[in-house]
């Protein structure tokens, strides 16, 4: 089969044709299928709180390449919308209005878990939201510039909020004990048998809209 071939899923590249053996066995060992929407939803917010600086990639306006920085995340609204203070005299903001399609990126380095969430971004530069979740910390970001108008502080015209509305997310978190993940390991190199050690989870744009849903008949 060549790489411009469709294989059996209906993928585009593929450089080996196994039969009717699955060529990626570690997402068919390590998929999740079986926990509820909520769970999947919530342990993902865990743990991306838990890990508060994430990768967010955008694409370039002049280039068209990605480029990713690193964020700090604010708060949460929705549910599983993210948001993030920047400054808008910086490059993300005129790449975010060229094209507001953006990936959050989150990883572990202790356990190697990881999160990819990609949504649609806005900025919102309205006082009353830049106020809503500021801290002090923000100036040592954007600097006061000493005109009494671009100060660093909440009413500073450059300091805003980026709300990525999430889209579609694939997590990964570690399955029992740090033990028994090195046994499920062990046992793959000497036998060829996929290790069972991650819960990969994905979460579809209908799944995340669901959540939402059900956040706001709570609220």
């Amino acid at each position: 089969m060549s790489s411009t071939q469709e294989n059996r899923a209906g993928e585009i590249y593929s450089t080996a044709d196994t039969g009717d053996k699955p060529a990626d066995p570690y997402k068919k060992v390590n998929l999740d299928k079986d926990t509820s929407i909520k769970e999947k939803v919530e342990d993902l917010i865990t743990f991306v709180e838990g890990v508060k600086f994430g990768m967010m990639t955008t694409r370039q306006s002049q280039s068209g390449l990605l480029v990713s920085r690193c964020m700090s995340l604010t708060a949460r609204e929705n549910g599983i919308d993210f948001l993030f203070y920047t400054n808008t005299e910086t490059g993300k903001t005129d790449e975010l209005h060229s094209d507001p399609h953006v990936n959050l990126g989150f990883l572990k380095n202790s356990t190697g878990e990881w999160a990819s969430i990609s949504g649609i971004a806005t900025v919102d530069n309205d006082r009353e939201k830049v106020r809503q979740y500021y801290t002090p910390a923000l100036k040592a970001w954007v600097g006061d510039l000493g005109d009494k108008i671009h100060d660093g502080g909440p009413d500073d015209p450059r300091l805003a909020v980026i709300k990525v509305h999430a889209k579609t997310a694939t997590y990964a978190l570690q399955k029992g004990t740090a033990l028994s993940r090195g046994l499920e390991i062990a046992k793959g190199t000497i036998t060829g048998n996929t290790a069972n050690t991650n819960k990969l989870r994905e979460l579809t744009e209908e799944e995340l809209q669901t959540f939402r849903n059900s956040q706001q008949l709570i609220s």
